[in-house]
């Protein structure tokens, strides 16, 4: 997961570099305009946002992690927002963002459904949330022995569901999926993806 989180270091010959994984780079590719962040924690993903961005707006309901997320705030050249913020209340205006970037947050809300539905009412219209997400894995053994362990790995890593059924929450919050990616880290499942409001 935090190969995802951050940029991974990167071995070049010239020494160790810290560059956006593909996956990054897919999930952030041609954004335009405002986009919003939500649980944005440290602010080190500012780093793989493209140039050129009207504003990234970011929310982290955490004080620390918003004080911490004002150097790499500082060190691009977009301009940024850092917002307190409860995700199940956006402090956000209406229709005001061209993109939400959710990134290993749903998996931690304690409602993604309403998490969602605030995700839905920022957004303009024809506006896309780009999510990468843990999902319940398809098969039936590994998505029983991901339920068991919540309980343990959510108390140990933030409030992290593995188990949670994110494309099916998506979906039903009234988003029609575009793209969606399975992928594995550690033997966990996760997506990565594009929805739009129907």
């Amino acid at each position: 997961m935090e190969q995802f989180h951050h940029p991974r270091p990167v071995y070049t010959g010239r020494g160790c570099e810290s560059r956006p994984t593909s996956q990054r780079e897919q999930l952030l590719s041609g954004l335009t305009g405002r986009v919003l962040e939500i649980g944005a924690g440290d602010g080190i993903k500012l780093t793989c946002f493209p140039e050129g961005l009207d504003e990234i707006i970011l929310v982290e309901p955490d004080p620390f992690l918003r004080t911490v997320a004002e150097l790499p705030a500082s060190e691009i050249s977009t301009p940024v927002r850092i917002l307190d913020g409860d995700l199940m209340r956006l402090p956000v205006e209406d229709a005001s963002c061209d993109a939400v970037i959710c990134s290993l947050v749903l998996c931690c809300v304690p409602r993604p459904e309403t998490t969602l539905s605030e995700v839905k009412r920022v957004l303009r219209p024809g506006g896309e949330l780009r999510f990468y997400e843990h999902q319940r894995s398809d098969n039936a053994v590994v998505a029983l022995v991901e339920a068991m362990a919540t309980p343990l790995w959510a108390r140990a890593c933030g409030g992290c569901h593995p188990a949670r059924d994110t494309v099916a929450a998506i979906e039903r919050a009234g988003f029609g999926i575009e793209r969606l990616d399975h992928l594995s880290f550690d033997h966990v499942s996760h997506v990565l993806g594009v929805a739009r409001p129907m």
